[in-house]
């Protein structure tokens, strides 16, 4: 088996159709497809019935993370990744991965992406950075997860799944984390997935002005996480947090520059 494609999904009867035809219409490997559905009570389960491809699993998580994890413990293709229901990989990319892979000694291979909106047209197309724990982990996840790709044997296998109290950022965590573990992150350069913007999106949560309680502790919940994964695995100077919320800041802007120079061919 080639790939373990993992898709977490709860009530999106408005895009994972789009997401699972494409995956079934990939040519040239061997695949098999875990939908781990946490109770969704739309028409997300018909959908996914239409697919003869997709093994599922329908039953109460604690989270999308938790259903990733299930995913995780079922797959058993040599490279493992999760796609989002509400994206999807390019028509034909998984060939030309398998083909990028079959020379890779990396644990962990990443490619670049696109942005569409709710309606599925692209937005822009994004070049993934080489890899910097550093830029990581003090300016943005450096990996679009819908564009990623782990091998079963060093980092599935070995146990490593991502931290179910994380609902947000559980991806930069799981990567600043294997990255500590001293795993080999490789970037290649192909575009394998869209990555769908849309009000629902959990990672698109920022806290701005005239705002509801609600929608800010939405927000903060997310930078609370961020700023977590800085405290463990980035520079920490103080045992003042707002001491290191000014360091924080300053860290974000050179962060930001060294990950341009990293998108550079």
């Amino acid at each position: 088996m080639d790939f373990s494609i993992i898709t977490p999904v709860l009530n999106q009867e408005s895009f994972i159709e789009e997401c699972l035809a494409s995956v079934a219409s990939q040519k040239g490997i061997r695949l098999e497809h875990w939908v781990i559905d946490g109770g969704s009570t739309d028409e997300t389960l018909e959908l996914v019935s239409r697919f003869p491809h997709v093994k599922l699993v329908s039953e109460p998580d604690r989270g999308i993370s938790d259903g990733i994890n299930k995913g995780f413990d079922r797959a058993r293709g040599e490279w493992v990744m999760w796609l989002n229901a509400d994206d999807r990989l390019k028509p034909g990319v998984l060939e030309a991965v398998l083909e990028h892979l079959s020379d890779s000694s990396a644990d962990l291979v990443f490619g670049n992406w696109s942005f569409m909106n709710a309606n599925g047209a692209v937005l822009r197309d994004v070049r993934a950075a080489r890899w910097s724990r550093f830029a990581h982990v003090h300016h943005h996840c450096l990996i679009a997860s819908t564009a990623c790709f782990l091998r079963r044997a060093t980092i599935v296998d070995e146990g490593f799944r991502l931290r179910s109290d994380f609902h947000y950022v559980m991806d930069g965590e799981f990567y600043a984390r294997l990255a500590a573990e001293g795993k080999v992150f490789e970037r290649m350069n192909l575009g394998v997935a869209d990555f769908r913007l849309h009000d629902d999106n959990a990672s698109r949560r920022h806290l701005g002005r005239n705002v509801s309680m609600d929608e800010a502790v939405k927000a903060e919940k997310q930078h609370v996480e961020s700023r977590a994964i800085r405290r463990v695995h980035g520079i920490t100077l103080f045992e003042d947090p707002y001491l290191n919320g000014l360091v924080d800041g300053l860290l974000w802007i050179i962060a930001r520059g060294w990950k341009a120079f990293l998108k550079l061919p």
